[in-house]
């Protein structure tokens, strides 16, 4: 099942994919000229933007900020990343760059467009893509339910498992305790199974509340998660400082080599790199259109701004680390793969304590995504179905996750990359449509700031 799904998967990316999000992010960098370099600092400033006075929306704007980045910076982060280096080669890092740079348009695009269409009456707030889908002249209706469909189906069904089973291989990894016989599934990983369990209760308590109850989680974890893997990241790094150049060197030519004696090509690298770089930044989901539209701010552009450097914390920083300590320690052609890959590096540099901080990051990079993308499924299966679906929903969410530990890696990650390509299609007809409106507020973002 995992290889016929991944074929359809791999078929979508090359070349409809990869030409989609790079052509998209590339034109959109164009049309509001180069959002994330001429207004980087902009950026930096709009991480701690206040709330407008009188706006409508259901978070503060430092909540919106950290859902985004809390619901982004997944365990897409340490498992997506080495399953592209282990997969696509060194070169697939070089591609996450390429395509971060890009994402960053994209993701101001989305937050942007997120915002100004939103419907909000005080805290109530009904927000995503499908909102300013409804603005394309024509099949306006029909993009806005195909997306909201596809990308409700998506929230239910990937991150449920890929979040869960990616703790589930960090933990086992740690605290191997052999296997137990379920009924019906047969032999599971004891861990998993646990860590699954234990990770459905925690992300039903917090969801069960609603937005607001989500965003004071994620203004408390995503901070912690980013600076805890950071350090262990730099320690990592600086003690195998000495293969810097060479792992560089390595990135940059496997990138464009068309027959590597590594056995990995160009269209590998670019295919994982833009795949796993898509899982790591979001950009192209659409999914900062609900967290941004959350937001009580009255300026579209600060969200905007606020979601330049959402990309950039994650295509540059954590995902980096992910890619740099397995790259640097080898660990990418000895064997593991998916967090496990990044939990041997860890503990090369930091013995024994080094897969204990990986199997706490996957922890708290898996639970808040799933946190986030509760609440961004939410939306969207409300958008079809109405408020009734939301208390149903949110109980399937985490009964599902226990599942999601113990299902075989290769099957999650494969279902993963097919819906997350069904789901890009229309989000970026919608993006390239309405860019006049974005380029409208990269300029007043410009003006405001001079």
């Amino acid at each position: 099942m995992a290889d016929a799904i991944q074929a359809i998967a791999d078929w979508l990316f090359r070349p409809y994919i990869i030409v989609l999000l790079l052509g998209g992010g590339l034109f959109l960098s164009i049309r509001t000229g180069f959002v994330q370099i001429r207004r980087f600092g902009d950026g930096l400033r709009a991480m701690v933007a206040p709330q407008s006075k009188g706006a409508s929306g259901a978070l503060t704007p430092f909540q919106s900020f950290m859902t985004a980045l809390a619901a982004s910076i997944g365990t897409g982060n340490i498992a997506g990343v080495a399953t592209a280096i282990v997969s696509g080669g060194p070169g697939a890092l070089f591609w996450i760059w390429v395509y971060g740079f890009l994402a960053t348009s994209i993701k101001f695009a989305e937050a942007v467009l997120g915002i100004k269409f939103r419907i909000a009456n005080g805290e109530d707030v009904k927000c995503g893509p499908m909102y300013y889908l409804l603005q394309v002249k024509s099949a306006g209706p029909a993009l806005a339910w195909i997306y909201a469909f596809v990308a409700g189906v998506a929230a239910l069904t990937t991150t449920p498992f890929t979040q869960p089973n990616s703790i589930g291989v960090a933990m086992n990894f740690v605290f191997p305790s052999g296997t137990i016989n379920v009924p019906v599934l047969g032999d599971v990983q004891r861990t998993s199974l646990f860590a699954g369990l234990a990770v459905a209760v925690l992300t039903w308590a917090v969801i069960i509340r609603g937005v607001k109850s989500i965003g004071a989680a994620a203004e408390t974890l995503a901070p912690l998660k980013v600076g805890l893997y950071l350090i262990g990241g730099i320690i990592v790094i600086v003690s195998f400082a000495g293969q810097i150049p060479h792992v560089l060197k390595l990135v940059v030519t496997e990138a464009f080599s068309m027959r590597s004696g590594l056995g990995f090509g160009m269209f590998m690298a670019m295919r994982y790199g833009i795949a796993r770089g898509v899982y790591a930044n979001e950009a192209g989901y659409g999914t900062a259109a609900v967290a941004y539209g959350t937001a009580k701010s009255t300026d579209p552009s600060m969200q905007g701004m606020q979601a330049v450097m959402e990309v950039f914390i994650v295509s540059f920083v954590t995902a980096t680390i992910s890619a740099m300590t397995i790259l640097l320690t080898g660990v990418w052609h000895m064997g593991p793969t998916s967090s496990a890959a990044v939990a041997s590096a860890f503990n090369m540099a930091i013995p024994h304590v080094g897969g204990y901080i990986v199997a706490i990051c996957a922890f708290l990079f898996g639970y808040t995504t799933l946190i986030g993308w509760a609440y961004y499924g939410e939306q969207f299966l409300e958008y079809i179905l109405g408020r009734s679906v939301t208390m149903p929903y949110r109980w399937i969410y985490c009964l599902l996750i226990p599942f999601g530990a113990i299902a075989k890696p290769d099957v999650v990650w494969a279902w993963g990359d097919l819906m997350n390509c069904l789901q890009v299609f229309p989000n970026m007809i919608g993006l390239v449509v309405l860019s006049g409106i974005v380029a409208g507020y990269a300029r007043k973002t410009s003006a405001s700031s001079t």
